[in-house]
């Protein structure tokens, strides 16, 4: 989840080193990060196979595999030259820049998607630069994965943190009990960037609702990867996920974590210069 002040805005001081973390543990991030709803990604493509997408903050290509298989063709550009390796690894063509800086040259594009990742770019200059790379017409959607645990799981979560992380720089109520609110500010922010360019319709949000099953084992893999966890010092995250590996034994070893994907989707306006 995105690190919000109390105005819901990035910590400018935690913000680019936050965004370079997740290459830490590339391999990680690539095996225990959920994937995205297919209907989100049958919505986007729209029953067109052989689009021309980029994939914004692309990571190691979780998205990007995702489209593939629906039938596109996906450039990724990743600012993290360790995650955009594994991208690579994995089939997805990977240009390595900070979108902001990233230049389309004479490409064009389709659909401009980013998953779980616009949060970290300028939501006025990324959605400009996306306009200039996509065709008329063409689809902006950048879309999150936000996660909700089970209450009584949320509670032994929250404790946990509490006692090991302190002075933590994240909400931690906010991160147990689910991100869904914390995360209106980035979606109101990305729409108005969206608006602030003059190019593109009226912004939609589509939202989609689903639950995943997660082991005492999946789950402890996948914790490490989340923004709030990746600078935790080593000791310190061990014992989180003592803590939280014992909560969720205590509920039977496993526990069904409910997720909202939501994405804010526009398309470039086919009178725009």
């Amino acid at each position: 989840m995105p690190t919000l002040s109390p105005s819901g805005h990035p910590e400018p001081s935690r913000h680019r080193r936050l965004a370079e973390s997740f290459g830490s543990d590339a391999e990680r991030y690539d095996r225990a990060r959920p994937r995205y709803p297919d209907a989100l990604v049958q919505r986007i493509v729209a029953g067109r196979p052989g689009l021309d997408v980029l994939d914004v903050g692309c990571g190691t290509g979780v998205a990007a595999r995702q489209f593939q298989a629906a039938g596109c063709r996906v450039l990724g550009v990743e600012p993290d030259a360790r995650m955009a390796d594994v991208a690579r690894r994995f089939g997805t063509e990977t240009d390595v820049a900070r979108f902001e800086d990233w230049e389309p040259g004479n490409r064009n594009y389709d659909t401009v998607v980013a998953g779980t990742a616009w949060h970290w770019i300028d939501p006025v200059a990324g959605a400009d630069k996306a306009a200039r790379a996509l065709s008329p017409g063409g689809l902006l959607a950048p879309f999150w994965n936000v996660f909700r645990f089970p209450s009584d799981v949320a509670d032994a979560v929250a404790e946990v943190c509490r006692r090991v992380l302190p002075d933590a720089a994240f909400d931690v109520t906010a991160m147990a009990k689910g991100a869904l609110d914390a995360y209106r500010p980035v979606f109101a922010r990305t729409a108005d960037g969206i608006r602030n360019t003059g190019r593109f319709g009226e912004p939609e949000q589509w939202r989609y609702d689903w639950e995943w099953t997660y082991t005492r084992d999946a789950w402890l893999d996948q914790m490490p990867t989340l923004g709030a966890f990746t600078r935790v010092p080593p000791a310190a995250l061990a014992e989180v996920l003592a803590g939280v590996g014992a909560a969720i034994d205590a509920q039977g070893g496993s526990f069904t974590m409910g997720y909202a994907t939501m994405a804010v989707v526009a398309a470039v306006r086919t009178d725009a210069a």
